[in-house]
């Protein structure tokens, strides 16, 4: 009589125990905190931090220009006129506004 004898319990529980730790890693690989996706989303909001940067880098390079434009050292009369008619609504005579 050859008697059959079934995989021990112990097996069983440690294989299932395997896999359901292999799972896990799996899934906080790619879901966790630091998985593939996470890293995904920091990427692109590295980007669009970078080029929001260089648009306020661009409008303040811009805005120097004009401080500089007028100060006291250098004085741009275009564009002294330029704000004076802007801020103050300044029209000459000979001019007509068109809005």
């Amino acid at each position: 009589m050859i008697r059959r004898s079934r995989p021990a319990m112990g097996l069983l529980l440690s294989s299932l125990g395997l896999i359901a730790l292999a799972l896990y890693f799996t899934f906080a690989a790619v879901q966790g905190d630091y998985g593939v996706f996470k890293r995904a989303e920091v990427s692109a909001e590295g980007r669009a931090l970078a080029a929001e940067l260089a648009t306020l880098q661009a409008e303040v390079a811009r805005m120097e220009n004009l401080t500089h434009r007028l100060s006291d050292n250098y004085l741009d009369l275009d564009l002294l006129d330029e704000r004076a008619r802007d801020v103050l609504g300044y029209v000459r005579a000979d001019e007509i506004v068109i809005h």
